[in-house]
């Protein structure tokens, strides 16, 4: 009996260290007040899940903690971010609200703009590097 052939994986093009370059930003919105990438995928796993015991699960954190983040979300903004039912026999559940989707796009559009600023900024010390 033969075994059979193994086909060939094509060769993935290696990533250069300037594409590799990746902002992890802290917005300060005030003492003790941060806003940055954790929270912000918290709020994205909750508004996929709806629950936030399912998106602590999702994230590898505790339960505690990601109601923890999500208080202090609510607290930052003076406004909810997300909303929760109690659980119980028919479930709870979380929301996210307008404005908790609309800061998390935010968020994101301004990851978008520092990771352009910085290929723009460190391009000139690689060789080489396509940017797009």
């Amino acid at each position: 009996m033969r075994a059979k052939a193994k086909k060939a994986k094509p060769a993935r093009r290696r990533k250069t260290a300037l594409e590799r370059t990746a902002p992890r930003l802290r917005i300060v919105m005030g003492e003790g007040l941060i806003l940055g990438p954790g929270k912000v995928d918290l709020i994205e796993a909750i508004e996929r899940t709806g629950s936030i015991s399912a998106a602590s699960r999702e994230m590898g954190m505790s339960y505690r903690r990601a109601w923890l983040l999500v208080d202090a979300l609510n607290t930052m903004f003076g406004r909810p971010i997300v909303t929760a039912a109690p659980g119980g026999s028919k479930g709870g559940g979380a929301e996210v609200t307008e404005l908790g989707r609309a800061i998390a796009k935010a968020y994101r559009r301004i990851e978008q703009r520092t990771r352009a600023a910085i290929h723009e900024e460190l391009a000139p010390f690689y060789s080489g590097i396509d940017l797009k």
